[in-house]
């Protein structure tokens, strides 16, 4: 394990302690030759008159929990970490309190705790009271290192000072017991010697600070699995399919606000890592906010998955004395949509402590969840070829399924299908139309489906399961879903697969395909459903429900969804709107924009895509797109107020 890091390339410790025995008693001094000690990229000398460790050593027959540690360090004064290790519980996990001795009597951090979680060092994450202080350190003499500790506090000594020279308030391991030891660098810029410690479960501290969260602090993470930072296109939202294999997981911030990503994650050391980050503010109105957060080492921060912020707070980076300690010194002006705004964070790590913090100017509201909305009723085995997209024939009381085929374009064979399934979730015809190009959205009139396909609209008669047309849509990036208004007009959304481009919603009437909209208002445009005289539209690029006049093409929004694939969207019969995101949400709407998330697959990979809502039977049936099922839920709409 790297103790001091690549800021100093001192010392490098190429070994897990094992540290076995029981707690032992000790008063008198354990001289470094002492064959107790374990030994790393260390030697034992004589300086300033005694015999001395110069390096780190362990214990290793020692289970320390609470008591004192002392040691005397001389110093010539240069850059160097020289300190007490104790609890460490494996080379991954410890407590350390080092001094700088090239900062004393200049800056007020002389002195630091710091604890090593997960192997990441943590000393740009944790600064101020507690953690680090001003000291004198006189040079090439010997002054002794005091430590006192019990539970999750400590006290640290220098020299003759009669008080505490730092108070640590909270031992980032909690209360935890292993052994005990000196870490310095080799190069005799600091000299241990007469360690000596003692356990003692009497002493006496008063109760710490209470640290108080601050207002508008964002506290409901989640983070994604780490990935090469040299890998990532960091200016750019992640595509939905690298969204789904983030392997996310809730991440708990410290009372400060403070998320440590080394609690859930460790470093591979190889490169920078680059960690995900997201979380939902609910807003009940458009709203301009400004967002202080604090970060190690370099940060991307995305809006509604559009970038707002990029910056460095890496050690030394913008100037030679600067630390890069994390705390809420940059900030961001940004406009939320009334909904769900989705707040983004790439958050890249050399060393130094990796984490993050976002504190708003004001107390941001959380999104609302009632899962308890929706009951299972029941779902199918997974045996579809990626279940993109659902539709009822209310008349002969089936349902058709599109099988998307996620392999497409592997080959040169058409392998999507239709499929046919009863109400009660039986897989009646798995492949009732084949020979589809991986056909998407689906929509009924009479007795006609119309379906999307890699560049074309299929027209398929329902009685007999033939296809009867393939019509060209020219210039499509990626046809999506299809939406049948009163008149026969048949909707096309192409969703473009670039985030930062515009798309396009085609319509097909008499034989004629032509583009019926595009523009900026228009963003990765995706599920499509026709309501009244109104044409629904969730656009994937700016994460906004917007809903266009079909007369006048007059475009206005209903609700921001956040960042995420919009993929389906149905109307109950009080006029709340449905709506599904790839990713595993769905949400009920109540037509003034109040949001209820009534389901969420996502942490189990399961995904939510073009579903059917058929509203006699209050069933909601959603295809599970790479889980490869139809799962039918009962939703209770209820009141959504």
């Amino acid at each position: 394990m790297s103790l001091l890091g690549s800021r100093t390339g001192i010392v490098t410790l190429g070994v897990l302690l094992t540290l076995v025995g029981g707690v032992t008693a000790q008063t008198d001094a354990i001289a470094f030759t002492s064959d107790r000690w374990t030994l790393v990229d260390a030697e034992v000398v004589t300086r300033h008159d005694r015999e001395c460790l110069s390096g780190a050593a362990f214990l290793s027959d020692v289970e320390f929990q609470d008591g004192v540690i002392e040691v005397d360090i001389a110093v010539d004064g240069s850059r160097s970490y020289p300190g007490i290790v104790f609890r460490l519980q494996s080379a991954e996990n410890y407590e350390r309190v080092y001094v700088r001795p090239h900062r004393a009597g200049l800056y007020p951090d002389a002195i630091q705790y710091m604890p090593v979680i997960n192997r990441v060092e943590n000393w740009q994450l944790y600064n101020g009271d507690g953690y680090t202080a001003a000291a004198e350190i006189a040079a090439n003499q010997w002054i002794t290192m005091r430590l006192e500790i019990k539970g999750t506090q400590a006290r640290v000594y220098l020299g003759n000072r009669p008080g505490p020279t730092l108070t640590i308030h909270d031992l980032k391991h909690g209360v935890s017991t292993g052994s005990v030891g000196v870490l310095g660098p080799k190069n005799e810029s600091a000299c241990f010697s007469n360690f000596r410690y003692r356990v003692d479960y009497g002493l006496s501290f008063g109760a710490p600070p209470r640290v108080t969260t601050p207002t508008g602090a964002l506290l409901d993470w989640e983070i994604s699995r780490s990935y090469p930072a040299t890998r990532v296109n960091r200016d750019a939202y992640p595509g939905f399919y690298a969204i789904y294999g983030a392997a996310w997981q809730p991440a708990a911030p410290d009372p400060s606000g403070l998320v440590n990503i080394a609690r859930y994650l460790g470093r591979s050391r190889q490169t920078p890592d680059l960690v995900l980050a997201r979380t939902l503010a609910r807003a009940s109105e458009r709203q301009d906010v400004k967002l202080s957060f604090g970060y190690s080492d370099e940060i991307d921060l995305f809006l509604n998955g559009r970038k707002v912020f990029s910056g460095n707070s890496a050690y030394r980076y913008r100037d030679p004395s600067f630390l890069g300690v994390v705390g809420p010194f940059d900030a961001v002006h940004m406009t939320l949509e009334r909904g769900l705004n989705e707040i983004f964070l790439m958050v890249t790590e050399d060393f130094g402590g990796w984490g993050f913090l976002a504190i708003a100017d004001r107390e941001l509201e959380r999104p609302i969840e009632d899962h308890s909305r929706m009951e299972l009723v029941w779902e199918t085995p997974p045996e579809f070829l990626t279940a993109e997209s659902v539709i009822y024939d209310h008349e002969r009381e089936i349902l058709y399924v599109t099988n998307f085929d996620a392999q497409f374009g592997q080959t040169a064979e058409l392998t999507g299908y239709i499929s046919r399934v009863s109400l009660d979730g039986k897989i009646l015809e798995p492949r009732w139309v084949s020979d589809l190009n991986a056909p998407t959205g689906i929509s009924l009139r009479q007795d006609r489906l119309y379906v999307a396909e890699r560049s074309k609209l299929a027209e398929i008669d329902v009685s007999t399961g033939t296809l009867l047309n393939r019509y060209a849509i020219p210039g499509a990036d990626f046809p999506n879903d299809v939406a049948i208004d009163a008149a026969g007009n048949v909707y096309i959304s192409d969703t473009s697969p670039s985030s930062h481009a515009d798309s396009r919603i085609y319509r097909f009437r008499d034989g004629a395909m032509e583009v019926w909209l595009d523009g900026e208002e228009i963003s990765r445009a995706n599920a499509l459903f026709v309501h009244g005289d109104q044409l629904l539209v969730g656009n994937s690029g700016d994460g906004m429900l917007k809903s266009v006049d079909l007369a006048s093409k007059r475009i206005e929004k209903v609700v921001c969804l956040g960042a995420g694939v919009i993929d389906g969207i149905r109307v109950d019969s009080e006029g709340n709107y449905i709506v599904s995101q790839w990713q595993g949400r769905v949400y009920l709407i109540s037509p003034e924009g109040h949001v209820i998330e009534v389901l969420d697959t996502g942490l189990e990979q399961i995904n939510s895509a073009d579903f059917e809502y058929i509203p006699e039977r209050d069933l909601i049936l959603i295809p599970t797109f790479l889980d490869n099922r139809v799962i039918a839920y009962r939703l209770n709409t209820g009141d959504n107020q």
